[in-house]
């Protein structure tokens, strides 16, 4: 399914009336209290006509860091960010309008598929949650449409169908493709989440429905 496709299944039923939406951060460091949030991507999913679960699009923010922030040399080294970069600057947004404009996107995609909230999907996905909830925090949002603290973690999920916790491994043992070059983006990393997380949910739903015929 393409970025274009309007087609709505809606995932009420699929995940207890939750969303799910896949993010990925880059950060100055690894502590969200202190540490800059500087990239955000958020994947839409939605499911076909099959109840299989696909991208659907994706949104990404560059951020500017908050005053204050702290920013670790050797975290910034891995990602390649450079927070003071001139064209960077010229597309980063405060943290406000990043949040503002995510939680907008996500409300929306809620709505379309009737459920009552969304729950934030990632690789080590408490590390994401709490860079967003810290986020949330300073700019004092009050409609954070993320569970505050329920996840669904792809790392227990690769462990499972994989026996891999790494995420290039994972995706690789998935027999997803994996560049690692375009690695540590928020963008390119919440992407080959989303894929691997699609990919085990679409097997599983695969694996039961066997299993359930098997029995009748």
């Amino acid at each position: 399914m393409n970025n274009n496709d309007n087609t709505q299944y809606p995932l009420v039923n699929r995940f207890r009336s939750f969303l799910p939406i896949v993010v990925d951060v880059e950060t100055g460091g690894f502590n969200h209290e202190t540490d800059a949030l500087l990239e955000v991507s958020a994947v839409i999913l939605c499911g076909d006509e099959k109840h299989e679960l696909r991208r659907k699009k994706t949104y990404t923010w560059h951020i500017n860091p908050f005053e204050g922030a702290n920013l670790e040399p050797a975290s910034l080294e891995i990602t390649g960010i450079d927070p003071f970069q001139p064209f960077r600057q010229q597309i980063a947004v405060d943290e406000k309008q990043a949040i503002d404009e995510l939680f907008k996107v996500v409300r929306k995609e809620v709505k379309l598929n009737k459920c009552t909230k969304a729950i934030l999907v990632g690789h080590n996905a408490a590390f994401d949650l709490n860079f967003l909830n810290a986020a949330v925090a300073r700019v004092k949002h009050k409609r954070n449409p993320f569970h505050p603290f329920s996840t669904l973690d792809t790392v227990t999920l690769s462990a499972l169908a994989y026996g891999q916790t790494v995420l290039a491994r994972a995706v690789k043992a998935a027999g997803i493709s994996w560049d690692s070059a375009q690695a540590h983006s928020a963008t390119y990393d919440a992407e080959k989440t989303a894929d691997l997380f699609c990919k085990v949910m679409n097997d599983w739903q695969l694996f039961d429905s066997a299993f359930k015929a098997m029995g009748e």
